[in-house]
């Protein structure tokens, strides 16, 4: 191994070493296994909004819909699921489809009326639609006049 090539290795466990201090540093201790454990694959997502809803839309092709879960929490929409390789192979020749499990987290920035959540998955595409909630909660202001 050529010098360059030592301190580039060196450097990437010692970057490695530092994220898992901070993760433990800032991170509760019960969810230490979920950050530092391989969490699979992230499927190419992508997040846009209408004037009615935001739609999030994940390129999922080849998986059963029986393997795929959808949850809604603190404004998190959180997609995951299981790729299923039922092919026996002996020996890759080229490997990119990603198998096994998968997950993407999608946080959204504003209210979203949770009961009217729709999913639908078609052409290997899952579309989610999260509809806006209407309006916000003003806050009124009262002034407080200055005492004499």
């Amino acid at each position: 191994m050529r010098e360059s090539e030592k301190w580039v290795a060196e450097e990437l466990q010692r970057m490695s070493s530092e994220m898992h201090r901070m993760i433990r540093q800032f991170v509760p201790r019960e969810q230490w296994n979920d950050i530092l454990q391989h969490r699979g694959w992230r499927p190419p997502t992508d997040v846009y909004d209408t004037d009615a809803a935001a739609v999030v839309k994940v390129e999922i092709a080849g998986i059963d819909k029986a393997d795929i879960d959808i949850t809604f929490a603190n404004r998190i929409l959180t997609v995951t699921g299981t790729r299923r390789d039922p092919a026996d192979k002996l020996t890759y020749q080229q490997m990119e489809i990603k198998c096994g499990l998968f997950r993407t987290d999608v946080f959204l920035p504003w209210p979203v009326k949770e009961n009217s959540i729709e999913a639908n998955y078609e052409d290997g595409f899952l579309i989610i639609v999260l509809p806006k909630a209407k309006g916000t909660h003003k806050v009124p202001i009262s002034v407080v006049e200055e005492k004499k």
